[in-house]
């Protein structure tokens, strides 16, 4: 028969080898076979006419992994409820990667479509860490950078701005590319941006809706170089409400109402960042940098 210290010594070395040994995950019913997905993650917009950027950004990403299935995901909860009342349904991030967990994916490259790394990028990227830690899970979730996200994103990004200027737009007249903006430090990318672009092209000016430059800072500016007309553009990834309000609008406020109000003759170009290639091209090689890291 065993001693009863024996069976006390067998309890506790039992207990010490259960509380020392790492735990696994149950990974009953998951495919271990690579299963590659794109998610394609903006703030959104409810304009038809502006939808025209989103379409040619999932053309030149389906174009360039025509092999890799893309889902799309809207940040705003406002954009996504105007948008169901007309019928059609857009997901959050954290709804589009819980459905693609489902549908059983195992790596995900979500390329974010915003301009510079702010608030919302780093929401993005926080909750998308949380899905890659998720027990069950994906095997790896990684998140693009936006556009402006790496220096040599300025250098390409200004060389291309050059590109699309309008053709009669004269060297003497003024193009103001309007930003977004955010009380975010990376905000502080726009004013980054204008200093490269007024080293190729004096003219050429970066202001923001909610943030720096302001646009009466640029209208001072316009007016001591004596300039007479501005060509206005979004620096947005579509020509949504702040182009077409903000920026192009019949409002007082607006920047076309506040420049004619000076004296400068505006001439608004409405199209988002995300319809030129020459632009859209950095999100698709920051996207690619995420596919090309998957093994």
């Amino acid at each position: 028969m065993v001693k009863q210290s024996t069976m006390h010594a067998l309890l506790i070395l039992l207990i010490v080898v259960l509380l020392t040994t790492p735990a696994t995950a149950g990974q009953h019913g998951r495919k271990h076979t690579m299963k590659k997905g794109i998610l394609l993650v903006t703030f959104g917009t409810s304009h038809p006419q502006a939808q025209e950027a989103f379409k040619n950004i999932d053309k030149l990403v389906r174009d360039a992994y025509p092999n890799i299935p893309v889902r799309w995901a809207y940040t705003s909860t406002i954009i996504r409820k105007k948008l169901a009342q007309k019928g059609i349904h857009l997901d959050s991030p954290e709804i589009a990667l819980a459905k693609m967990m489902d549908e059983g994916f195992t790596h995900i490259a979500a390329q974010s479509l915003h301009t510079i790394g702010g608030e919302e990028f780093h929401d993005l990227v926080r909750n998308a860490r949380a899905f890659a830690d998720m027990a069950g899970g994906f095997d790896s979730v990684l998140v693009g950078s936006p556009l402006l996200g790496e220096e040599e994103d300025l250098t390409r990004v200004v060389e291309a701005i050059i590109k699309i200027v309008p053709n009669d737009r004269k060297k003497h007249e003024a193009v103001l590319l309007m930003g977004h903006g955010s009380s975010h430090i990376s905000s502080s990318v726009y004013v980054a941006m204008m200093f490269f672009l007024q080293l190729k092209d004096p003219n050429i000016f970066v202001s923001t809706v909610n943030g720096t430059p302001p646009i009466e800072d640029i209208k001072k500016m316009l007016l001591q170089k004596n300039i007479k007309k501005a060509y206005l553009m979004p620096f947005i990834s579509v020509a949504g409400v702040h182009a077409q309000n903000d920026m192009a609008g019949d409002e007082k406020d607006s920047w076309k109402s506040i420049l004619t109000q000076a004296g400068i003759t505006c001439v608004p170009i409405l199209k988002g960042t995300a319809e030129y290639n020459e632009i859209a091209v950095v999100w698709i090689d920051h996207l690619g940098e995420l596919l090309a890291s998957f093994k």
